[in-house]
């Protein structure tokens, strides 16, 4: 079993600032640090450092090479990773003193990757296999056809939410993953209660007020959020997503598998950073909040 990520590959810029800056304001940041980044990047990250294998699609710019390496050092596949003639994509990310951030996001090569590339790396997929997609690249709707075709596990993680996006996608969907906010927002773009949506399993994560999974079947699994202090919550969502595709591609049930998610994501938000902060399998099995 592999996971197939379709996903942007982001170079951070994180600014420690008092407070959130308001429309209209100029404010100094007391820190700057430069890291690896990307909702896909992330995921891709986290599912591999559970220890599933990984493969991860998607491009960079000349810029982007250690950005590559770097998730290589963490037992990724980035064979599928394609170097392209634009910059890579990059995040201006403020993150204040309680922890919570608000994000400025370039897309740059993610969204330049062409469709013949993702076709190519996907024929590599087998049955049984997971694709895992978010809304930062290009052909999510073409790549989550195609793995519908081979019997792929089709996992959306649809953030950055876009209501269009979401709706071109949905119908070669097994997993869709959403935040709170997302949840309502689909919910009024479609006019439907999120329990009438067409897709077999939807997972909702609410921050503190922890996660819940339900089937299409009446099926439910519920994982509480752990108390932690929390220092930077970028990269949270996507290492539960991560994870939580981890727990499945190795065999665990949706209960074991949110359970596990909520631990990794408490982990990582006691740290600073995204993509390099995320927890390996080891630590989390020794966390103890």
């Amino acid at each position: 079993m592999a996971i197939h990520n379709l996903g942007s590959i982001n170079i951070d810029h994180f600014y420690r600032v008092p407070h959130l800056p308001e429309p209209g304001e100029t404010l100094a940041a007391t820190e700057y640090r430069m890291g690896l980044g990307g909702k896909g990047a992330n995921q891709s990250a986290a599912a591999a450092r559970a220890g599933a294998r990984t493969r991860h699609i998607g491009a960079v710019g000349s810029d982007g090479a250690w950005a590559v390496a770097r998730l290589k050092g963490w037992g990724v596949d980035t064979t599928p990773v394609a170097t392209l003639d634009t910059p890579s994509g990059h995040a201006i990310i403020n993150v204040d003193a309680t922890g919570e951030n608000a994000i400025v996001l370039f897309p740059g090569a993610n969204r330049a990757l062409p469709l013949s590339h993702v076709e190519a790396a996907l024929a590599a997929a087998r049955l049984g296999d997971t694709l895992l997609l978010q809304n930062e690249t290009a052909h999510q709707a073409e790549a989550a056809r195609q793995a519908r075709d081979l019997g792929l596990r089709v996992v959306y993680s649809a953030a950055p939410f876009d209501a269009e996006a979401v709706r071109a996608v949905l119908p070669f969907t097994t997993l869709l993953i959403l935040n709170a906010v997302e949840a309502l927002q689909l919910s009024a773009a479609l006019q439907t209660p999120l329990d009438a949506l067409d897709v077999p399993e939807l997972l909702i994560t609410r921050g503190a007020d922890g996660a819940e999974w339900r089937g299409r079947d009446g099926s439910r699994a519920f994982a509480p959020a752990l108390a932690v202090k929390a220092v930077d919550t970028t990269g949270a969502g996507d290492t539960f997503a991560g994870y939580f595709c981890a727990g499945l591609d190795l065999g665990r049930t949706p209960q074991d598998a949110l359970t596990w998610a909520a631990t990794a994501a408490a982990l990582k938000v006691t740290r600073h950073g995204t993509a390099d902060a995320i927890p390996s399998a080891a630590e989390v099995a020794a966390f103890r909040p």
